[in-house]
């Protein structure tokens, strides 16, 4: 189903895995996204962002927003994955298998490569970790190297995340997918919402309680914005 003219792909849990787990094995480039409110709403501003969503092989759910969104519209998404869970579950696949993980740390961003990659070799030690600090604001003149790549994750946040890995299309990657702070929570530098609170689709409360500064415009488009749109929106598919 499209939500505001971005496609969602409605899927359980067990058949997204499933759909991941074919792209590793049929030797071609697939794009992964995880779809939220704040995403969709970037997508109406910028019409190549939503292009590149439109034409990903995977577009996941990841807010409850989402859901309330296909409610509105008579249909019940069938799964709501939030992309830290969602990173974490193709690592084990990754983990499993002893495959090839590159990491594009944001250049700016509060975790390094090197304290990413510390932090998850001790929960995937068969995983073959490489990766970058990067400038997202300079990444077309950015290459990976010959080293082989089964995955990928990009961490500089939406549209940056899913333009450079557009970007990179050509290359020889099995799974790229943006995945914004899901870094951040794998070193410490940001704690994750309690369980509860993920429950229930309150994480964005959480980093806004967190970060109120820097979360205060974009849990109001998430949380306002968004709704009201849905609500005055026509099913488009």
């Amino acid at each position: 189903m499209n939500v505001l003219d971005v496609r969602i792909d409605n899927l359980s849990r067990d058949e997204i895995f499933k759909k991941i787990e074919s792209f590793l094995l049929d030797g071609k480039f697939h794009q992964v996204c995880t779809i939220n409110a704040e995403i969709i709403l970037k997508a109406q501003e910028d019409k190549g962002f939503k292009n590149i969503l439109n034409k990903s092989d995977l577009n996941v759910a990841d807010s409850v927003s989402i859901r309330y969104a296909f409610l509105r519209f008579g249909k019940r998404l069938k799964c709501r994955f939030a992309g830290v869970d969602l990173m974490h579950e193709i690592l084990r696949m990754a983990n499993e298998k002893r495959l090839s993980v590159f990491l594009a740390a944001s250049k700016n961003g509060l975790s390094s490569y090197e304290e990413i990659r510390d932090s998850l070799i001790k929960f995937y030690p068969d995983v073959n970790f490489s990766g970058n600090n990067i400038d997202p604001n300079k990444f077309a003149s950015y290459q990976i190297s010959n080293a082989e790549c089964d995955i990928l994750f990009c961490a500089f946040g939406a549209p940056h995340q899913e333009m450079f890995i557009n970007f990179l299309k050509d290359d020889i990657i099995g799974v790229a997918m943006g995945v914004g702070g899901s870094f951040d929570f794998a070193t410490g530098k940001i704690k994750r919402a309690p369980k509860i609170m993920r429950y229930f689709g309150l994480e964005w409360l959480w980093r806004l309680m967190l970060e109120p500064k820097y979360r205060l415009k974009r849990a109001l488009k998430a949380v306002l914005v968004f709704p009201i749109r849905i609500i005055f929106s026509k099913n488009n598919g």
